[in-house]
């Protein structure tokens, strides 16, 4: 099929339009990462090969252009009320600003709900933009941790064992909730909104009183919830890019160390509170084992582009044979970019530094039209 001269882009750099905010509880996290993205994108080559226009989504959803987006990452913190005041009243996607017609391809940092589980995505795919990331259904099962978790048993892979629930069953039955789960899981066990990343809302239970306090913080944040077996373990992450017409890569191993009970959101987002070994010093097997698994979760649920994937691994005690055990803890097919983030870490250590990871990102996106994209379909 000859290429269609509307979609030709003109000589320069290319157009590309960074998304970052969106009515999330991850708001603050996506400005910090999408400051890392931009000056990336500004640096070096890139600043030659791409115009870069940020464009920013209020808590309120609202969508603003450059002027109040460029404001926001430098001021690193969400716009408030009198960056605001000529916002309408009513909340959500409104239209674009004037600018946003203009872009070529978009790249989205937005962490959460309404920006990492398919809404956006499907929004661009509308547009017949290319854009970084997942699509629609690997946006959508990749955030649903009940959706994930189902995709990922289903391609055989070891997951701690976990329970699904709604938030209804809570309010009516909760005793009966609370001793299924004591049956099934025990203590102590972690409570975790499905559709909430960056620990917003997860909670770790070694009794009935804070197993239900647990649930009820969660069901007031998500109506569906997971809640899963505590292991004792440690927390390894592989980042893996490509798909579509690229062949997915896996990054050498991460690990999360941390001197808090577990790796809540202070302890994940404050200065000095964690760190991280790259690469993990696990035996080479365990290593090769996860990124193995990585692949295998991201076709799982139709991840491309970019993820992270999580693991706990326990190594082998004495007596037992082989190198230990690992399941897959779980996907984010938008991980953060943020100077803490392991998604850039782990691929700069595998050789892959951040300006040429979002090129390869962009790059990545441009090649491969989704069939929504081809004018007319996909080709004959």
């Amino acid at each position: 099929m000859p290429p269609d001269p509307s979609r030709i882009a003109p000589p320069g750099p290319i157009r590309v339009g960074l998304i970052f905010g969106g009515a999330s509880g991850e708001h603050a996290i996506s400005i910090r990462s999408a400051a890392t993205v931009a000056a990336a994108l500004r640096r070096g080559e890139n600043g030659g090969r791409y115009a870069t226009s940020c464009f920013y989504i209020d808590l309120q959803g609202r969508w603003w252009g450059p002027e109040l987006a460029e404001q926001v990452l430098a001021q690193g913190r969400p716009a408030g009320p009198d960056q605001l005041a000529s916002a309408p009243e009513r909340p959500g996607f409104q239209g674009f600003p004037a600018e946003a017609l203009a872009m070529e391809v978009w790249f989205p940092v937005l962490h959460g709900p309404n920006g990492e589980d398919g809404t956006i995505q499907g929004l661009f795919t509308l547009m017949q933009v290319p854009y970084v990331g997942s699509g629609v259904l690997g946006s959508a099962v990749g955030m649903d941790k009940q959706a994930m978790k189902a995709a990922l048993a289903a391609a055989g892979l070891p997951q701690v064992p976990y329970v699904c629930l709604e938030a209804g069953d809570l309010e009516a039955d909760p005793e009966a909730v609370l001793e299924r789960l004591e049956r099934d899981l025990g203590y102590p066990c972690f409570v975790k909104p499905a559709n909430l990343g960056s620990s917003v809302g997860i909670s770790k239970a070694g009794d009935r009183a804070a197993l239900l306090a647990g649930l009820r913080t969660a069901a007031a944040l998500d109506p569906r919830l997971v809640v899963e077996q505590g292991v004792s373990a440690r927390e390894l992450e592989c980042a893996v890019r490509g798909g579509g017409p690229r062949p997915l890569q896996a990054s050498v191993l991460g690990e999360i160390r941390y001197d808090a009970d577990w790796y809540d959101f202070e302890t994940k987002y404050s200065e000095g509170r964690s760190h991280t070994v790259i690469p993990a010093e696990i035996p080479e097997p365990v290593a090769a084992s996860a990124r193995t698994m990585a692949l295998q979760a991201c076709r799982a649920v139709n991840a491309s582009g970019l993820a992270r994937v999580d693991f706990f691994y326990s190594e082998a005690g004495p007596g037992e044979a082989g190198e230990g055990r690992l399941w897959l803890n779980e996907i984010n097919t938008l991980p953060g970019f943020t100077s803490q983030s392991m998604f850039p870490m782990l691929w700069e250590a595998t050789g892959v530094p951040l300006e040429t990871l979002v090129d390869e990102l962009i790059q990545a996106a441009r090649d491969w039209p989704r069939a929504a994209l081809q004018p007319g379909g996909p080709p004959a």
